[in-house]
């Protein structure tokens, strides 16, 4: 897929002598809000990115993006997984 959005001349020049990749630069600034709103997964903005899990990590730091907090459903889910696991809780 291919974005396209204009600039006025002026400033994609003041932009460009600044950072010559703009267009990358574009590229991940994107990536990053789809991820904040919750429209990417980590794994899916790894690879919009081309980074590994752990460059993914350092990237959203370096950002000051956190990943969501564990929800209730989430913690449940877990609970659950782990009594399949590990079998019933002996006291």
């Amino acid at each position: 897929m291919s974005v396209t959005f204009r600039l006025p001349l002026e400033l994609e020049e003041k932009l460009r002598e600044e950072s010559p990749d703009i267009n990358a630069e574009a590229r991940e600034a994107y990536a990053l809000e789809l991820f904040r709103q919750g429209k990417v997964s980590h794994h899916e903005l790894s690879g919009l990115l081309g980074l590994d899990r752990f460059q993914t990590d350092g990237y959203l730091k370096r950002h000051s993006v956190m990943e969501g907090s564990l929800t209730m459903e989430d913690l449940e889910e877990q609970a659950g997984t782990l009594a399949r696991v590990l079998g019933p809780v002996r006291h």
